[in-house]
């Protein structure tokens, strides 16, 4: 079973889900914008990754602005921001068995079938 961290207004994220479910995989979507992940599910996911939190964060929204992030921000700050403001999450993720990719593009997300 894949979880995936989507958003279904984004078309890289559609598109992500649509190559999933063509390749026949078991996908459980989570509409992370409405149904935000903690802290901790952010750090999880961020080990699952095995990147620094800036590299799966939306760094132009204007959000990220407003509050005065910048990519040399502290990690413990840039993770927090997203636990409260799930919108700079970068989408979409996909995670199973404790490994998680960004899929951009979408063809990244193949690494987990």
């Amino acid at each position: 079973m894949i979880t995936y961290w989507h958003n279904p207004r984004c078309s890289k994220s559609r598109a992500g889900l649509a190559l999933l479910e063509e390749r026949g995989a078991e996908v459980q979507q989570r509409l992370y914008l409405q149904d935000a992940p903690s802290l901790e599910e952010i750090k999880t996911v961020q080990a699952a990754l095995g990147v620094s939190a800036v590299a799966m964060m939306r760094t132009g929204e204007k959000v990220f602005k407003e509050l005065g992030l910048a990519k040399d921000s502290a990690e413990e700050e840039l993770l927090a921001a997203m636990a409260a403001h799930p919108i700079l999450i970068e989408r979409p993720i996909a995670i199973k068995d404790g490994k998680a990719v960004i899929g951009r593009p979408p063809e990244a997300l193949e690494t987990l079938l």
